[in-house]
């Protein structure tokens, strides 16, 4: 595991349980303790948490920084892949619509729809360039990419053109993304305009499917586009901490882990 991953585990790991200590995050990530305070002084730094004596506390601030979209597909790749492939149990019938938003995870995901055997009969509706070029080139000739501004960092189309052509659509499955997943604050993003999409299409979906590895679970961003009650199904890896996986499960949502 690469240390920016384990940083990132490490601090949904705290923002999740209020607190962690040196000793057992030694043992849960099989390293020193001396790479564990390395790791917390960085994140103490970045303001995500707070270092005290013998471990971290929560920080209580929100997030904004964003990643570039090649950035986030380096990220956590095994639990991305295992996420994907776990997704594809709920994909509609044939003849069936889908939304697919603009996140990595997300971009895995098409890269396995496109090999169904059923691929080119679903109706696919997308705000993400690449995805959309990926399914096109691919021979999939029901795929519509949203009218819009283009976001650099995401290539995702965004807009209120984008989001009046969603308000006439429906699907029976929407997939989507999120930079972070807490109980209260729900599914969050760091961009306003690329929360609206994701927001109109969890509206807009018969089923939304969530698509979120462990180390966005207990963070939180600035604009939440979803509350927990709005999505039916979350998809993370085997690193989520139980507490968390328990406490969805109690609000009702289905919780799927995708195993490597």
């Amino acid at each position: 595991m690469y240390a920016e991953e384990r940083r990132r585990q490490i601090a949904s790991l705290t923002a999740v349980e209020g607190r962690v200590n040196v000793t057992e995050l030694a043992n849960r990530f099989e390293v020193t303790a001396e790479t564990i305070r390395r790791d917390l002084a960085v994140l103490d730094r970045e303001g995500v948490v707070h270092r005290v004596h013998g471990g971290a506390v929560a920080s209580q601030t929100f997030q904004t920084t964003e990643f570039s979209l090649d950035a986030r597909f380096r990220s956590a790749p095994t639990a991305k892949s295992a996420i994907a492939r776990a997704a594809l149990r709920f994909l509609p019938e044939p003849q069936g619509g889908l939304f697919l938003d603009a996140g990595s995870t997300i971009g895995t995901l098409a890269d396995l729809i496109a090999e169904q055997p059923n691929a080119r009969q679903w109706s696919i509706v997308t705000n993400s360039l690449p995805i959309a070029l990926n399914l096109a080139t691919k021979g999939l000739s029901e795929v519509q990419l949203l009218g819009g501004s283009v976001r650099a960092i995401t290539q995702a189309v965004v807009g209120d053109t984008a989001l009046r052509t969603l308000a006439l659509m429906r699907a029976d499955v929407a997939f989507i993304g999120t930079n972070a997943l807490t109980l209260d604050h729900g599914l969050s993003t760091a961009d306003a305009q690329e929360a609206a999409i994701k927001s109109a299409m969890v509206t807009n979906a018969h089923k939304v499917v969530v698509l979120c590895d462990s180390t966005k679970l207990g963070t939180d961003y600035l604009v939440s586009f979803a509350g927990i009650d709005d999505i039916d199904v979350v998809i993370t890896d085997p690193a989520a901490p139980e507490s968390f996986i328990t406490a969805l499960r109690e609000r009702e949502v289905d919780v799927v882990i995708a195993e490597n």
